[in-house]
């Protein structure tokens, strides 16, 4: 086992990635390390983004990794395992979920988990990442601004032992990881692309250039999303460059 094979807690932190990034600088920590906490004050989000959690409620994690083997142009390869890991987690205990792209994972329309990649690159390898995630367990009320959470005791009505659930939740990041490992991007691209929110579905986005009917129909391998609007044209757009419209 790679991922969850040494594991760090602390009762609460600033953000579980900014601790990874501190103690990978002044440590050589084992490849799979998880960092995790109960509470972080300052908990980040893609884009900086906040990321909302009750004390003692959800997994705040994040994972150090060393995937050197793969080179900077396949670099989102390692945000889709990640994503792939998480709803292969979920699916233990709801019957679907999906990945909102780049790397939110919702339920049906609701957001249950934000997935947050930090790299340290030299040249054109990478020397290190820091996977950080979210995921929502038991929490039952949500006071931030954000339209749309949702956790596995809302969905299910029980509530989880929240040290069997890291335990599950690493085993099956390490499964997607050492697919990485062994090279299976294509399945893991195929995997991750038959996963998406709304995928080769008609619905509303919002560019520069405003709102418009289109549909997804892949992410290419640096983590670009092709877009195909009504009127045959194809788009193509980096991190938000594009919004879904719910």
């Amino acid at each position: 086992m790679i991922i969850g094979s040494n594991t760090l807690f602390f009762r609460n932190l600033p953000s579980t990635n900014t601790h990874a990034a501190l103690l990978l600088k002044n440590n050589n920590l084992p490849e799979g390390t998880i960092i995790y906490t109960n509470y972080q004050l300052e908990g980040k989000g893609y884009s900086g983004n906040q990321w909302e959690s009750e004390d003692g409620k959800n997994l705040l994690i994040s994972i150090v990794l060393s995937p050197s083997f793969i080179n900077t142009e396949n670099m989102f390869h390692v945000s889709m395992a990640v994503s792939l890991g998480i709803c292969d987690f979920l699916l233990r205990f709801i019957p679907d979920c999906s990945i909102k792209w780049p790397n939110d994972i919702y339920v049906k329309n609701d957001k249950i988990a934000g997935i947050l990649i930090e790299s340290s690159i030299i040249g054109n390898q990478i020397e290190s990442t820091i996977a950080g995630l979210g995921l929502n367990i038991n929490q039952e009320k949500f006071l931030s601004s954000a339209p749309n959470p949702i956790s596995l005791r809302l969905l299910t009505g029980k509530s989880y032992d929240l040290g069997f659930c890291l335990d599950q939740l690493a085993a099956d990041l390490d499964d997607r990881y050492k697919q990485l490992i062994k090279g299976e991007l294509k399945q893991i691209k195929e995997e991750y692309i038959s996963k998406l929110f709304r995928y080769n579905d008609w619905f509303k986005f919002r560019d520069s250039e405003g709102i418009y009917t289109g549909r997804i129909l892949t992410v290419n391998d640096n983590g670009r999303i092709t877009i195909n609007r009504k009127n045959g044209e194809k788009n193509e757009y980096a991190f938000k460059e594009v919004e879904f419209i719910l």
